[in-house]
C-alpha cells in the first residue's frame, strides 16, 4: 500500500506558541499552499484519515468527502503547555522535558511513549484488503515523526534527527 502522509497547512497561531492539540484555524495561505502540495497526490486515495482537529480536517477535505477522523491522529497534547508562549514556560521544568522528552509528560499533557502507543494503536487499526490500496494521513508533524520513525526502525531519541517536516510537506511510505 503506498501511504501519504500530510502535515497540515500552516496554522493560525503566532510564532514561537506551543500549540499541539489547540484545534487551530488555517491561515490565508491555504489555496496557495494546497496548490503546492497537490502534484505530490494521486489524483484519488482509496481512503482518507485525518486529526479531527481543523487545520487538518479543512484539508483533507480538498482530497475527499469521505474523511475517517481519528482522535489517535492528534497531534502531542502538550497539556499546560497548550497556546503558551515557548519562552514563557517556566525553564526548570522545560529543560526537563527537553532532556527527557521520550518519557517525561508535559504537565498534563503527554509524553513522547504516549503519542507512539496512540499512533501506533491507530496504525494497526487500520484494515487493508488490498496491496494496492492508496491512503491519505492528513495529521501533524508529531505523528508523521512517530511514523517515520516506526516504519525506519529509528529509536524514538532519534525520531528529531535529520527530519524536519513542514507545514503542507508530504511524506510518501511504501508500507505492507
Amino acid at each position: 500500500m503506498e501511504v501519504y502522509f500530510i502535515r497540515h497547512t500552516t496554522p493560525q497561531v503566532a510564532k514561537g506558541i506551543c500549540y499541539g492539540q489547540s484545534d487551530l484555524d488555517i491561515t490565508d495561505s491555504f489555496e496557495a499552499e494546497c496548490r503546492q502540495l497537490k502534484p505530490q497526490l494521486p489524483e484519488k486515495f482509496d481512503t482518507v484519515y485525518s486529526s479531527p482537529l481543523k487545520r487538518c480536517t479543512i484539508l483533507a477535505q480538498q482530497l475527499t468527502s469521505q474523511v475517517i477522523t481519528d482522535d489517535r491522529l492528534k497531534e502531542m497534547n502538550f497539556g499546560d503547555w497548550e497556546m503558551k508562549k515557548w519562552d514563557e514556560i517556566p525553564n526548570e521544568p522545560l529543560d526537563y522535558w527537553m532532556e527527557h522528552f521520550v518519557t517525561a509528560k508535559t504537565p498534563n499533557g503527554e509524553s513522547m511513549e504516549g503519542l507512539h502507543a496512540r499512533v501506533k494503536e491507530w496504525w494497526q487499526s487500520i484494515q487493508v484488503n488490498d496491496s494496492k490500496q492508496k491512503i491519505a494521513v492528513v495529521t501533524h508533524a508529531g505523528v508523521i515523526r512517530i511514523m517515520h520513525a516506526h516504519l525506519n526502525n529509528i529509536p524514538l531519541n532519534k525520531a528529531f534527527e535529520n527530519f524536519n517536516i513542514g507545514y503542507g510537506e508530504v511524506w510518501k511510505y511504501d508500507a505492507v
